[in-house]
């Protein structure tokens, strides 16, 4: 069964946030919700919550469209119109309110429309699958299951699946198959338990932290630091509890309190403060009221980010804890900063003690599998580490001997003091309540950098970089720096890779497993040459990476690029050099180096032009990819997801756009093997560009931006040098000039603003705040 057109009943916050992701698999999906009741006689008006719905989508912040011409894929209508648009559906989704008797009086009208293949599912969070299921016929449950996205979808990979004992196979392998790889889920089988596994253990965290951060006297601020440490976001608790909105909460906890049986530790940190229940009651429930634990105020014009104070109600201005003692603990590892004596060392103690006591006493109720829950927790809440890998970190025999001195119950799992994940012969395990271990099995067209780094050492390696054998002929090439950002050990490892790959690989790809491609070149390296007028240095680490990218550009084999997350400045010039780039549909590429005062320089401008030069749709003649390449670069544009870097040119028409991360290698290395094939280098491209001319026009362009505020004094600086490296400097139109001719254009200029005091107050700026200076 494939699955080609989709409907959507529910039109709230996930109900219309699922749409738009469906939309972005390039998938036609229907939303309905019910008539306003201001709009039962009104024909006009009949649609107004599904279309409003789409319209609020459409300046979502982050972006819920991964372009905004998806949201032509999704049909609007109501139910009591437009029920009939289901009979050709393959999937519906159920996103109503949570309430029983409503969602079984619409599945019977659903299973009256709906074809006979059609899979019928509910995205709840809360009602379990057998109460759904009650008094329902026979056939209804054979096509329907639980399918519970995590908010917001379109960034969260968690799908929970939940399928009871009568539902088809078929229609079970059809959804999570279409979930995997065309919605970029990891899809998790959960037991029909309530809060299945991420809201079930993330529920008890986020209680734990609450109630122990307000018992022990710590501010928001501290306990959200105190858990960074252990790879949460940075939103921490009190930050996650204001994005998910306070005022759902006590509707979560009522729920479990409901569905657990009395013997649950749940109910230990089930209770909700007076004072937050009072803050839901005057409308402060988080982001999306007057504020929440944070809020963002406005003094003397100035947005000023507030932090509430438990014991008075009051706001203050945020402060950020210093960690630097406790990170320094950290060194010493996990062990050592659960036992630091700090306040904020012993909150988090006393939080994990608890919550992973919790997970771990849940196996096997909510799953057998310690890695399903593992991912859930990492996907459907972006821990860095799951309940069960973040023990293996601390060591379960430390763990379960400090609960023992402290007289708190063991749970059997920890009860043997064995690690609970083992690498043999290069494969990963994960143990069971028996203490046997089984092998981690990935789907089908799954490849890991991580699976493969097991297997041995990297063939290369310094701290910037190693090279990898991924398989059948193909390397990889990971950066592992900080933000993955380059310097001269990143460029060195390159060169040497593309001398072993030439003479022992068919092809390579650059791909490492983090959250970034890479932030661009390692912008500290430039402030002591800088400060030190040592303008002999900047030019030599400026030729390195030119030389190091059109390396990779002439290698005497195919380079693949397979880019996730930020790709900018030099990781986008990366990109630019690359015969071909299969990137994750969340790629946020751009050549930002106006943002520090200077210009692409490692081949950057180069290569942007050439893609606009020979783009088949732009306007013919000299001016229009001059003018195209000048405003993204000059604006510092950077692509809100892989479809719309290829419109931006980042990405060429033929890469590819893989919608799920974990398959991303392995399509990168098919798409390398492909290419590999009787591959000859590309020829050196020459650049037909009008000069002075050219370079003049953009500079009144420049100039008429900058008398209407758009651009400040220094913008208008480094735009006119950037205009004159698009133009060609002081070329003829009938002289086309080289690759190298450009590059020395790209160094010129480069050089020339690396030497300004604006250049180096916006490196300063950018180091210290991680934001643009506007000088």
């Amino acid at each position: 069964m494939n699955i080609n057109k989709t409907a959507v009943i529910g039109a709230g916050v996930m109900g219309a946030s699922i749409a738009a992701h469906l939309s972005n698999a390039g998938i036609p999906v229907y939303l309905l919700d019910i008539v306003p009741d201001d709009a039962k006689t009104s024909t006009a008006a009949r649609n107004r919550i599904a279309e409003a719905a789409v319209q609020k989508l459409l300046k979502a912040e982050p972006p819920a469209f991964m372009h905004k011409n998806n949201a032509r894929l999704i049909t609007t209508g109501n139910i009591e119109d437009h029920l009939h648009y289901l009979a050709d559906a393959d999937w519906v989704i159920e996103a109503v309110v949570e309430h029983l008797q409503t969602k079984k009086a619409l599945y019977a009208k659903l299973d009256a429309v709906c074809g006979k293949d059609c899979l019928i599912s509910s995205n709840t969070s809360t009602l379990p699958l057998h109460l759904l299921l009650q008094d329902m016929p026979d056939a209804f449950k054979q096509r329907f299951m639980i399918t519970h996205f995590f908010n917001p979808p379109r960034y969260m990979r968690l799908l929970e699946r939940v399928s009871g004992p009568q539902t088809r196979p078929d229609l079970v392998a059809a959804v999570s198959r279409f979930a995997d790889t065309l919605l970029g889920k990891d899809c998790v089988i959960c037991n029909d338990t309530p809060g299945f596994i991420g809201n079930r253990i993330g529920i008890y965290w986020l209680q734990s932290g609450l109630l122990e951060a307000v018992a022990l006297g710590l501010t928001v601020e501290q306990a959200d630091a105190a858990m960074t440490l252990f790879g949460i976001p940075k939103t921490g608790i009190f930050g996650l509890l204001d994005l998910i909105g306070l005022d759902l909460v006590p509707l979560i906890l009522d729920s479990m309190k409901q569905a657990l049986p009395p013997d649950d530790a749940f109910h230990e940190v089930n209770r909700l403060p007076g004072w937050m229940q009072k803050m839901i009651d005057d409308g402060y429930t988080g982001r999306k009221g007057k504020g929440g634990f944070y809020r963002l105020n406005e003094i003397d014009g100035k947005r000023v980010k507030e932090a509430l104070d438990f014991d008075t109600g009051a706001y203050y201005p945020a402060g950020k804890p210093n960690l630097d003692a406790l990170r320094e603990t950290q060194k010493a590892g996990l062990p050592a900063l659960l036992s630091c004596p700090e306040l904020s060392a012993f909150y988090a103690w006393r939080v994990w003690s608890k919550t992973l006591s919790y997970a771990a006493g849940l196996i096997p109720e909510i799953s057998g599998d310690i890695a399903a829950v593992d991912t859930a927790m990492r996907e459907g809440f972006n821990w860095q580490s799951g309940p069960f890998e973040l023990l293996d970190r601390i060591g379960v025999e430390w763990f379960a001997d400090k609960l023992r001195a402290e007289h708190l119950p063991i749970p059997p799992l920890l009860a043997s003091h064995k690690a609970l994940y083992k690498i043999a012969a290069g494969e990963l395990s994960a143990v069971d309540l028996t203490g046997r271990y089984h092998p981690i099995h990935r789907a089908e067209g799954v490849l890991l950098l991580a699976d493969i780094k097991r297997q041995g050492p990297a063939i290369l390696s310094n701290p910037s970089a190693s090279l990898w054998d991924a398989g059948d002929g193909v390397a990889c090439l990971e950066f592992h720096s900080k933000m993955n950002t380059l310097d001269s050990d990143t460029m060195a490892l390159i060169r040497l890779s593309i001398s072993k790959v030439g003479s022992e690989f068919s092809a390579l790809v650059i791909h490492n497993d983090g959250e970034n491609f890479s932030a661009g070149a390692n912008l500290a390296l430039l402030l002591p040459a800088i400060h030190g007028k040592d303008w002999a240095s900047v030019e030599q680490l400026l030729i390195q990476g030119q030389q190091t990218c059109k390396a990779l550009k002439f290698a005497p084999f195919p380079v693949v690029a397979a880019p996730s997350g930020l790709a900018l400045g030099g990781g986008c010039e990366i990109l630019l050099h690359c015969d071909a780039v299969q990137a994750h549909a969340e790629l946020y590429a751009g050549l930002v180096e106006v943002g520090v005062g200077l210009i692409p320089g490692w081949g950057g401008c180069k290569e942007f032009l050439r893609r606009w030069q020979t783009a088949p749709k732009l306007a013919k003649g000299p001016i229009p990819p001059l003018v195209k390449a000048f405003e993204t670069i000059s604006l510092a544009k950077v692509s809100t997801s892989a479809i719309e870097a290829k419109e931006l040119l980042f990405l060429a028409e033929a890469d590819g756009i893989t919608m799920n991360k974990s398959r991303l290698l392995a399509d990168a290395k098919a798409k390398a093997l492909a290419l590999s094939k009787n591959y000859s280098a590309p020829m050196p491209y020459s650049y037909p560009l009008p000069g002075k001319t050219a370079g003049i026009m953009l500079g009144m362009g420049i100039k008429a931006f900058h008398l209407l505020g758009k651009a400040s004094d220094y913008d208008t600086e480094i735009a006119e040098k950037l205009a004159f490296v698009l133009s060609g400097g002081n070329a003829d139109i009938s002289n086309p000039l080289t690759e190298d001719d450009m590059l020395a254009l790209e160094r010129e200029a480069f050089l020339q603003l690396v030497k300004q005091a604006g250049t180096l107050a916006r490196l300063e700026h950018m180091l210290k705040t991680g934001k643009a200076l506007r000088n």
